[in-house]
Order: structure tokens, then sequence, then C-alpha cells
């Protein structure tokens, strides 16, 4: 095994906007694992990486078990009539959700349909007040998410530039 690997047993790269000059940044296995993993799922394989659906990839995997239990609320609270309508609300935005994460790869597609699913988590707040806030938490995680995920994303290119010119 080399010193390089005994320094950096996960195999992470060093990323831009570390602190030092030449220290790389170590990951543990599993932390490892995580990042790959959500890396892999965004579609960051193809095309180079892509910090912002890697987060929304993640922002949108929970809401799914939100959007869930939203509608075993709305049957279980028989809030609509026929009750199985809030069955049919909560599986039909988990679908959308699904299907944005599906299509997180293919360009921004996966993305605009996250944000669709926010102004849709946000209406079910009329059927369920408490979903507003859920909804406005969820919003509000989205939107950091992609305004840090784009920042980060902008700081990379320019970092790959800067070696590529050195």
């Amino acid at each position: 095994m080399s010193e390089a690997a005994d320094r950096n047993p996960g195999g992470a790269t060093p990323q831009p906007g570390g602190s030092g000059g030449d220290e790389e940044l170590v990951l543990s296995p599993s932390e490892t694992m995580a990042h790959n993993s959500a890396m892999r799922i965004s579609g960051a394989r193809r095309g180079g990486q892509s910090t912002q659906k890697a987060l929304a990839s993640i922002v949108l995997g929970f809401e799914l078990i939100i959007v869930v239990l939203i509608g075993l609320t709305l049957f279980g609270l028989g809030t609509l009539e026929p009750r199985e309508l809030g069955l049919y609300i909560g599986g039909g935005l988990a679908v959308v959700i699904i299907a944005g994460l599906g299509l997180m790869r293919v360009g921004r597609v996966g993305i605009i349909i996250g944000w669709a699913v926010h102004a849709l988590m946000l209406l079910t707040g009329i059927l369920l007040p408490m979903a507003i806030i859920v909804g406005a938490l969820f919003s509000a995680l989205w939107v950091y998410c992609m305004v840090k995920g784009a920042s980060i994303d902008r700081g990379r290119e320019a970092w790959i530039a800067q070696q590529s010119a050195e």
C-alpha cells in the first residue's frame, strides 16, 4: 500500500476550497461510501460531479418519506371524502418525487420537478394546515441546497480551470 493510500484509506480526492496548500481531505470508509452513493444516485458519474444534484436527491429522498406520511395522515384523520383520497394524494406526490429522483440524471429536469414538488407540498397545507410548516421547512432546505450546491459547483469548476491552467 502506498503512503498516499495510508493517509487516505477512503480514496477521496482533495476538494477545492479546502484549508491549507497540498493537504488532502481524508474521509472515513463510511463517509466515502455515503458520498459515492449520493453522487451515483444524482448521476454525477455522467458528465462530471454536481453537488447541487446530490443535495437535491438527498432532500427529495427525505421528502418522499414525509409526503407518504402526509397522505397517511389525511387518510387517518378522514379530512377528505372519500377517505382514500388522502392516500391517492400522498401516493401521487410520492410518484412525482420518485420521477424527479429518476430524472435527476437528465439535465435539469429533476431539479425542475423538485421545485414543482415543493409547490405541491405547500398546497397540501390547504387540506392539512400542519403540512404548511413541514412544507415550509423542506422548501427552505431545498432553496438553501440549491443555492449552496450551485455555489460549490461553480467553485469546483473554477478550481479545476485554475488547476488545468497551471
